[in-house]
């Protein structure tokens, strides 16, 4: 034969080509799926009746273009309120006289602690907006239980927040013109909540909870968030129970929900309203719809309309309308005017976390954790019955049988590990030998080619080793012959490994079972087909393989939809997970991205092995396998790992350390990124920064100035994401012509307990002439027992760098008034704080430094002014 293969290599190779094809139009399903080709947009002159997504971005080019920045503290924040409760006024002029529609501006003011990416920290907060309006009946009444939809419309620092989160107040203004236009009257009250402060630690969302009159009458909480630019709306977290989830089930028109992000929520770096409704201060039955795809340009400059992911929008609007009609009308929205609260939480604690999923936005599935319980079971019981029922079907001993299987388990537990663990080491071999990292992130199509290939070899392997594993002796078979014995154990123990991870998540609390319970599900009917086939066209048929993979079909393409998806997430988000300290940081990405598509590829390709391995269970596929995973190592190498279209991430701080209130110590350039290529890396490839910045040829972390932890203290705790930062003097003789006064610390009165040992002092925090002041952080260390803020708890201790524990606290809200208030110590010893402000303001020097960035760097910038006190 050509290329010295045989007929059974000829075999192998059509096979495989025939798995690519196969594999290839599922992920073009899934991509047209998870990036809206099946949504038609609606247009500006769509019927009045219909959501549109066009009249909705008519809105976000309101808010992310003509208005200049919507962040705390700038002047395009309070244009936003302006102009949403604008639009809110020409809708209730509008409404017909069976509607009834109050709007409200209010202003929140607060304190409380809590724990924000695994860190301790106080907040305090005043003069934030929140617009509010609320649609109902005109007989309604006040106690009415009413839904909420709660979206926020200010940006984070440097995004113009097209994405994050005009299109969630541009979907709001819509939703809540077309409840007015529509013919359809809310039987329960309906209240859009656009809250002006959830990028500073969902401070409006607590405001409201806290403090409004209709915070009680809320029975379901819908928050729109959005961590990109479109994709699936994915509900994110539902609950508490399962009648949320039940609801959108029934309701949505393109399902996307899937309480395995549950799972995996925790782990990202960030959080949402939601929390405030349903965790910390409600506890209300709620969702948390997300766009979740176009990660790139999330908090970055790049977060712009024509970013978005056209149908993304048209299928929000679509969803949403539908699911607020489905809360509104069903028969279980209560409040607590209705339902004794006792009740409420035992019938939540009774229904716990329920299991969820969509299938390619088609329909959607859902039940109850009870439901759960009984189902994700029955492939364990069948696994467990399987040798009893053979031992009786044939002549052959139960310890044989369950001896094989048990032998097919291992083997099949050893080929998804292996599947997972050589991707790691080609990922590991890839690092070794080139200078940079993440080559994938702004082509991921690059990850898939490098670690699918060497994660199929990964799981044939065991397949091979399988040959040398002979069957169970057993007297007693006589009619059987090896190569079905052998099927059968492959297969059983293929099943029962799905089966035990089942289990495993019941077990653990997860709610991702799912994925597993429906591969087992699958793989018995296909097992069922497969032997009916091989009565009539023998075993080693291709015929027979094919009778085995048709009803494996539905469950594979979900896999690949769902493994594609959360692969591309995970690619995008890769930009943003932090930067680990050097030489093992550079590692961890391309360790998660490998061990990812590694379990994406076990899941998507392990229920067919049984069954099919033994087609490319060859070596002639093994050593072409290897070849094409080494030639995308070396092709993947020749890619830049940033582009336009996927930025690199950089956080540059013009430092201040000041005295008194217009004096200057310290100036200088702070640098930092967020993944796992260096400064070094950016300085090699974007040359006239260096050159500004003077740093000479041979420049290394030896030789440079270190930017610590502390001096990053104004974006506590994002600064924790960091590592290697650096820093670069800077002249400070602008900053004194822009401002006359800089914060400061001023101690107004004291005094000391001499019996108890206490002490308090009272201070006032002036932010100087700054001009758009973003936060305020303190870091107070010493032996603090109490203080004005929060109801008088403090918060968790932090403890940076080895140095004592300190606490944190957070203050924003514009306002002419300084900040007053006391801190307390328990014995005689000093308080020091480290006052950190943040101003977006930067003076020409800086403005030009950051525009010599290249367009694949996005650079966040702003000014911080630190000063130290010891009271």
């Amino acid at each position: 034969m050509a290329f010295g293969l045989d007929s059974h290599d000829v075999s192998a190779f059509k096979f495989l080509f025939f798995m690519a094809v196969l594999y290839g139009l599922f992920s073009m399903l899934a991509y047209s799926v998870t990036h809206m080709k099946f949504i038609k947009p609606l247009e500006l002159d769509a019927p009045v009746d219909r959501f549109s997504e066009a009249r909705a971005i008519e809105h976000v080019r309101v808010l992310s273009k003509e208005i200049d920045g919507r962040q705390e503290g700038r002047p395009g924040l309070r244009k936003a309120a302006e102009y949403i409760k604008g639009q809110l006024e020409v809708v209730k002029e509008r409404a017909r006289s069976s509607v009834r529609i109050e709007i409200e501006e209010t202003t929140v003011n607060g304190s409380f602690t809590m724990i924000f990416l695994h860190h301790g920290i106080a907040l305090g907060y005043r003069n934030h907006t929140n617009i509010i309006m609320r649609i109902s009946s005109k007989d309604s009444k006040d106690t009415d239980p009413s839904v909420l939809v709660n979206g926020h419309f200010d940006s984070p620092l440097g995004s113009p927040g097209a994405g994050d989160c005009g299109s969630c107040v541009a979907s709001m203004l819509e939703l809540a013109r077309l409840i007015v236009d529509s013919d359809w009257v809310p039987t329960r009250p309906v209240i859009f909540l656009f809250n002006g402060a959830e990028e500073l630690f969902m401070l409006g969302a607590h405001g409201f909870m806290k403090t409004h009159k209709w915070h009680d009458t809320i029975g379901a909480a819908i928050n729109v968030e959005a961590s990109g630019t479109g994709g699936p709306d994915l509900v994110c977290q539902s609950g508490p129970g399962s009648w949320p989830s039940n609801v959108y089930a029934e309701a949505a028109i393109y399902p996307m929900a899937n309480s395995a992000a549950q799972d995996v929520f925790p782990v990202i770096p960030g959080d949402t309203d939601y929390r405030m409704f349903s965790q910390d201060y409600g506890n209300i039955p709620g969702l948390d719809i997300i766009f979740l795809l176009g990660g790139y340009f999330y908090h970055t400059s790049y977060d712009t309309i024509e970013r978005f992911i056209p149908g993304s929008i048209q299928a929000r609007g679509d969803n949403l309308f539908s699911i607020i009609k489905a809360f509104v009308n069903s028969s279980k929205l209560s409040n607590i005017h209705q339902t004794n609260s006792s009740e409420v939480t035992a019938s939540t604690d009774e229904d716990e976390r329920a299991v969820f999923f969509d299938y390619l936005s088609w329909f959607m599935i859902s039940y109850s954790r009870k439901v759960a319980r009984i189902l994700h079971n029955v492939p364990i019981f069948i696994f467990c019955i399987m040798p009893f029922f053979l031992m009786h079907s044939r002549s052959r001993s139960w310890s044989a049988t369950s001896c094989d299987f048990m032998k097919g388990f291992l083997i099949h537990t050893a080929g998804i590990i292996s599947g997972i663990v050589v991707p790691i080491i080609f990922s590991l071999i890839k690092v070794q030998f080139s200078s940079q990292t993440m080559n994938w992130f702004a082509r991921p199509y690059l990850a898939f080619m490098m670690y699918i290939p060497s994660s199929l070899i990964g799981l044939l392997i065991p397949r091979i080793v399988w040959r040398h594993f002979p069957l169970t002796q057993d007297i007693l078979v006589a009619k059987t012959s090896k190569e079905a014995l052998s099927d059968e154990g492959r297969f059983w123990g293929a099943f029962g490994f799905y089966a035990v991870l089942s289990v495993a998540y019941l077990v653990s609390g997860l709610s991702g079972g799912f994925l597993t319970f429906v591969t087992s599900t699958f793989m018995l009917l296909a097992w069922i087909s497969f032997c009916l086939s091989v009565k009539y066209y023998g075993r080693q048929s291709l015929r027979s393989t094919m009778f085995y993979m048709i009803p494996l079909v539905p469950c594979l393409s979900y896999s690949v939809y769902f493994g594609g998806f959360f692969s591309e997430f995970v690619i995008e988000k890769m930009g943003m997970m932090g930067a680990l300290p050097l030489p093992w940081g550079q590692y961890v990405p391309e360790f998660v991205v490998a061990a990812l598509i590694g379990i994406v590829t076990g899941w998507c390709l392990g229920p067919l092995l049984p069954i099919c391995g033994h087609w490319l269970a060859r070596k002639s596929i093994l050593h072409f396998l290897l070849h094409l995973s080494v030639l995308a190592l070396a092709l993947s190498s020749q890619f830049f790992p940033y582009s336009a279209s996927a930025p690199k991430r950089v956080v540059f701080q013009h430092s201040f350390q000041t005295t008194g209130s217009s004096e200057i110590v310290e100036a200088t350039y702070d640098f930092s990124v967020v993944d796992s290529n260096s400064l070094l890396f950016l300085f090699r490839h974007a040359p006239e920064v260096a050159r500004e910045l003077e740093v000479p040829s041979g420049f290394s972390f030896q030789s440079a100035m270190m930017s610590k932890r502390q001096d990053w203290m104004a974006i506590f705790p994002v600064s924790f994401l960091f590592s290697n930062s650096l820093k670069f003097p800077a002249k400070g003789d602008d900053i004194l012509e822009k401002y006359e006064f800089f914060p400061k610390l001023s101690v107004q009165n004291s005094y000391s307990n001499s019996t108890n040992g206490l002490k308090r002092v009272y201070l006032e925090l002036s932010l100087g002439s700054l001009e758009e002041v973003w936060v305020a952080v303190l870091n107070i260390t010493g032996p603090l027992s109490s203080w004005s803020f929060a109801d008088n708890v403090l918060p968790a201790t932090e403890t940076a760098e080895n140095g004592p524990p300190s606490y944190i606290l957070r203050l924003s809200g514009a306002s002419d008034e300084n900040w007053n208030f006391w801190l307390e110590a328990n014995n005689s010893q000093a308080l020091r704080v480290d006052l950190a402000v943040l101003d977006q303001k930067l003076v020409e020097p800086a403005k030009k430094l950051k525009g010599l960035f290249p367009d694949w760097v996005d650079v966040v910038a702003y000014s911080s002014f630190l000063s130290t006190y010891i009271l």
